[in-house]
């Protein structure tokens, strides 16, 4: 798989480790950025490159595996399921947005923001990490 930098984990977000690796990797398959066959980083070396223990990944891992998610080939990289290989669709795709969208309006509100204010730093936002 290219471009190992393709998680960002944030030990500072206040959501654990675990959880931000699962909700990307599910948001990436639903995207179809991750394609059934697609190799998953090893634990060690995802490990390695966000400084963080691999029992931790190694739990993210399992859970994404229990749920159907990845595959385990014993000696083999895990690997996305194959019964996971249609992008979702748009609305589907919305749906996975929705905690974060609740949570974003909540902490707007309470810091009295209108909705421009908040469409304009979330578009500043993705630009900046498009570069």
């Amino acid at each position: 798989m290219e471009g190992r930098a393709l998680f960002t984990l944030n030990p500072n977000s206040g959501i654990p480790i675990y959880r931000q690796l699962i909700e990307q990797v599910r948001r990436m398959v639903a995207s179809g950025q991750l394609q059934p066959g697609n190799e998953m980083p090893s634990v060690r070396e995802l490990a390695v490159t966000h400084a963080v223990n691999p029992m931790t990944i190694s739990k993210a891992y399992s859970l994404l595996e229990n749920e159907g998610l990845l595959e385990r080939q014993r000696g083999k990289a895990m690997t996305i399921a194959a019964e996971h290989g249609s992008k979702e669709s748009k609305a589907a795709r919305l749906q996975h947005l929705q905690p974060a969208v609740e949570q974003l309006a909540m902490a707007a509100r309470q810091l009295q923001l209108s909705p421009d204010d908040v469409l304009k730093a979330l578009k500043n936002t993705m630009e900046q990490h498009d570069d």
